[in-house]
């Protein structure tokens, strides 16, 4: 009896895993790991172009390893660094101050609204889909913000328009609407009041819609330069994605009218140059992402699941 317990002893106690799983499993890893090496090509080629002089570009196209090396665009975009620097203050302030300020008000906009005792909660969230049909237009807004708010050459100009989208408020309303009404109870019969509940426990329950969130604003406060065109006009307070823009409109330019008119000028490497700028402007965001990814991936399934 003993020997035939020695021997079950010796066993490996391992379920035994079937041959149609690890196949799945392998063919699912294969393509996995293909689909992220394409992913990462056109990031590659991004960097590699912006490395490579125009006249490698324009005869042999955009390659992995660059063909003739050149480092012409950044030379060019760091002729002066100083402005660089300031253009990259700029937007970082912005894409801060909005994200900060546009999770706030989203979050204050939405705890409300997801509350059953709010009395007139589906006549205000009414309000804010009816203005995702229809708005005043780009004329009415501009002569709201420059002759009403006064906001011409001021920070603010790039920061409120963007900062509450209604997308962004309805997810996160449907986020509150499924936390517990006996948690918010709770904290009120501890003698906790609103604003105690929406920073001390709403909010931190709301990490993942709030990440998700706040990444998909701050990449629009970061790639905007359009509000930036309309309101302001003092070259310091350019943000990083307008300067850039300006950059290569004026370099284009230049090389268009010395081509009509027929003489031979400053050659421009256009084409790196704009790969330049890209990698200069993207690489903050990708830096972001990876802190954020786990919270992004939580919040941006949010309703996909019910139960």
């Amino acid at each position: 009896m003993s020997s035939h317990k020695q021997v079950y002893a010796g066993k490996s106690n391992k379920i035994k895993t079937p041959l149609s799983t690890t196949v799945f499993n392998g063919v699912g890893g294969t393509v996995l790991v293909i689909t992220a090496l394409l992913c990462l090509v056109p990031f590659v080629l991004l960097v590699s172009a912006s490395f490579t002089s125009d006249r490698s570009i324009a005869f042999d196209g955009f390659r992995l390893i660059p063909g003739e090396i050149s480092f012409e665009g950044y030379r060019i975009l760091f002729r002066n660094p100083l402005v660089i620097a300031r253009a990259y203050f700029v937007s970082i302030f912005v894409t801060t101050v909005g994200t900060v300020g546009g999770l706030l008000v989203t979050a204050a906009a939405a705890y409300p609204l997801s509350r059953t005792y709010f009395k007139y909660r589906f006549q205000i969230a009414f309000f804010f889909f009816f203005t995702t049909l229809f708005n005043g237009g780009l004329l009415s807004t501009y002569i709201f913000m420059v002759r009403y708010l006064q906001l011409t050459n001021t920070y603010w100009a790039m920061i409120l328009p963007p900062m509450v989208q209604v997308f962004f408020l309805l997810i996160m309303r449907t986020f509150m609407s499924s936390i517990p009404e006996s948690i918010i109870e709770a904290a009120k019969i501890d003698g906790a009041n609103e604003f105690r509940i929406f920073f001390m426990l709403i909010l931190p329950l709301s990490t993942a819609p709030l990440a998700t969130i706040g990444l998909f604003l701050a990449l629009g406060y970061w790639n905007d330069w359009f509000n930036a065109m309309l309101y302001v006009n003092r070259p310091e307070m350019f943000p990083l994605q307008y300067m850039l823009h300006n950059m290569l409109t004026a370099a284009e330019a230049i090389g268009r009218l010395a081509q009509l008119a027929e003489v031979r000028a400053v050659d421009i490497p256009t084409r790196s140059l704009r790969m330049a700028m890209t990698v200069i402007a993207t690489g903050p965001i990708l830096l972001v992402y990876p802190f954020v990814q786990r919270y992004f991936i939580k919040g941006i399934t949010l309703g996909s699941v019910k139960g």
